[in-house]
């Protein structure tokens, strides 16, 4: 099995190419479910992939200044030790619990599934802390201590789940800091990256990643971003956060396990795929509205500038035919 891992890496390349956000939380439910993965070696391999698939992201937005690297520092400081733990954590759950889709293990990414989809509908609303300008911002005492116990909070979950690299990091320092749009989205992925690259060779360590997986998962994500990130999508970027929001939601539901959870799931993407078929239908009206304005604007101007059949102009034809 080769070419699956490649196409659901280019789906995952192609998705945070096009929309910047944290498609790789799809990953993990993706093998758990799909592919059958244990849990504990579906996690360590999402991890180190994304830290081979996000360091590409980080040294992009550093050189183009969009990292705080102070604050990237201090949240590392917390989120790098904690991780470990995280990692710790993970295999004592698989030798105490066993490893199954139905063990801690699978519960705790479970779990966190539904807490990233929760992060992802309150950072599509949620913009209070973002700021219009480059204005500079040098942290203070308190901010040191809030960045150090965020990184090693969700640290934490990352390095137990590979969930809320992408997610929550980025909703907290919404809230909490007063930085532009580029420089929260900079300063996440380059947090992310160096986070990601404890985390994932701790599970390496730990003999928790598939590498012939996360090679062949590689080549589809790395030319899916390359290639999808120079194309701009006409989709709203709250509609798509909020339709991967569901999507978290429904494999969070699938692995917890939830009584009728296939109802539920079923219910889900009914909603799912009629809000977006009325999305479609919506868009296309309005397209047809526009191109249907177009066109009786320029029929309006039309009879000043049609010819007869002889080919001589509407307005000279009196005088020629004089």
């Amino acid at each position: 099995m080769t070419w699956q891992f490649t196409l659901t890496g280019l789906l995952i390349g192609v998705l945070v190419g096009l929309t910047g956000m944290g498609g790789g939380a799809l990953l993990t439910p993706i093998l758990v479910i799909v592919f059958g993965f244990k849990p504990t070696y579906a996690v360590g391999t999402d991890i180190l992939h994304g830290a081979v698939f996000k360091s590409f992201g980080a040294v992009r937005h550093r050189r183009l200044g969009n990292v705080h690297a102070h604050l990237t520092l201090w949240m590392f400081a917390g989120s790098g030790p904690l991780s470990l733990l995280g990692v710790a954590a993970a295999s004592w759950l698989e030798r105490s619990y066993g490893d199954g889709v139905q063990s801690a293990e699978g519960y705790a990414i479970g779990a966190a599934l539904v807490l990233g989809a929760a992060g992802l509908v309150a950072k599509t609303f949620i913009k209070r802390g973002m700021q219009p300008s480059d204005a500079g911002f040098v942290l203070q005492r308190k901010d040191k201590i809030r960045a150090v116990v965020i990184g090693a909070v969700f640290g934490f979950i990352v390095g137990l789940t590979s969930v809320g690299s992408g997610t929550f990091f980025g909703l907290v320092m919404v809230m909490v800091y007063p930085l532009t749009i580029a420089r929260i989205v900079g300063t996440d992925i380059f947090h992310a990256a160096a986070l990601l690259w404890i985390a994932g060779l701790g599970h390496l360590l730990q003999g928790n990643v598939d590498l012939h997986a996360m090679g062949w998962l590689l080549l589809g994500s790395i030319p899916g971003i390359w290639i999808s990130s120079r194309f701009t999508l006409q989709i709203p970027q709250d509609a798509l956060r909020l339709g991967l929001a569901g999507v978290l939601a429904l494999s969070g539901i699938k692995l917890l396990n939830v009584p009728a959870a296939g109802y539920v799931i079923a219910v889900g993407l009914g909603v799912g795929l009629t809000a977006f078929v009325v999305w479609l239908a919506t868009g296309m009206r309005g397209v047809q509205s526009r191109t249907d304005e177009t066109q009786r604007t320029d029929d309006s101007g039309a009879p000043a500038h049609r010819g007869d059949r002889d080919g001589i102009r509407g307005d000279a034809a009196p005088e020629a035919r004089a």
